[in-house]
């Protein structure tokens, strides 16, 4: 258990009753929740959280009421309007309602819904974001979404519709076109017509892809591939859910940036995985 840090009051939101905060966990790494968001913790009387925010991060909460909203796929879950309508009635109860959230409230996270329900109801709210599994978690693999040798554009897809199904609404030539980085978030069970649709839209089969489970934790698992060959090599490694898909060649930068092996003294496996042998330079 850390304290919380020492600031001069002014410097800290007051949590009020009768308000809703939004707030992202981040990827499940403890140590990647903001300082807001461990300062909301501390105030609330009730905390609403996803199935994806670490038990350790709700010890922070310390007398507040516990409540689990959790969705997983595939498993029985709550309905998205009646966890929105439960935050509305805690807050019209006159208590400090901290609605907890994986990652970023407003990346895949249903976010906007629940807020946009909330001031509809005439409750108040406050948004504190979080850090999103397709930066953070992707960093935590040793893989940077962004590097001025390999691309100078990332774009964020969901891997299912509200049916569950791969989704049809997204134009899959125009991101393969566009984008050189294509993050892809709850992919998995529909890894299979992603690929399909990306390698139909022009992607190579040869393309570098890398899978991160359980980002940030000691469970963490990654598995490196290439677009032709992932669904065969999830299928035998048995890696799951959850699990955000990285496509590019910025997936190589993970053979010489991969900063977890170093923590147990192995080496980059290659200091130059692009091949490009340009010597380090100041910013």
């Amino acid at each position: 258990m850390i304290d919380s840090p020492k600031l001069p009051e002014s410097d800290w939101p007051v949590f009020e009753a009768g308000w809703v905060w939004l707030c992202g966990a981040g990827p499940g790494d403890p140590g990647l929740l903001t300082l807001h968001g461990l300062n909301a913790l501390r105030q609330a009387d009730v905390v609403v959280h996803d199935a994806l925010v670490e038990p350790a991060i709700l010890k922070w909460a310390e007398g507040a009421e516990i409540i689990s909203a959790g969705k997983r796929g595939g498993r029985p879950s709550p309905k998205q309007r009646d966890i929105s309508l439960r935050l509305v009635e805690l807050a019209r109860e006159g208590k400090r309602v901290l609605r907890l959230k994986g990652g970023d409230p407003f990346v895949f996270g249903r976010g906007g819904e629940e807020a946009q329900t909330l001031v509809q109801h005439g409750v108040l709210i406050r948004i504190i974001p979080g850090i999103t599994a397709g930066i953070g978690g992707l960093a935590y693999a040793g893989i940077p979404v962004t590097h001025r040798d390999v691309n100078q554009s990332v774009t964020f897809v969901t891997g299912h519709d509200q049916s569950g199904s791969a989704p049809t609404s997204l134009d899959w030539r125009a991101i393969s076109k566009a984008s050189q980085v294509i993050v892809i978030y709850m992919g998995m069970r529909q890894i299979g017509q992603i690929v399909e649709n990306l390698v139909c839209a022009g992607r190579s089969v040869d393309e570098p892809v890398a899978v991160v489970s359980n980002a940030s934790l000691k469970a963490q698992n990654v598995l490196e591939s290439t677009l032709g060959s992932v669904v065969g090599d999830v299928a035998k490694s048995g890696i799951g859910s959850p699990a955000v898909i990285c496509v590019d060649k910025s997936v190589l930068m993970r053979q010489a940036l991969d900063w977890q092996s170093m923590l147990t003294g192995e080496a980059p496996r290659n200091l130059d995985p692009l091949g490009r042998g340009r010597p380090a330079e100041s910013a």
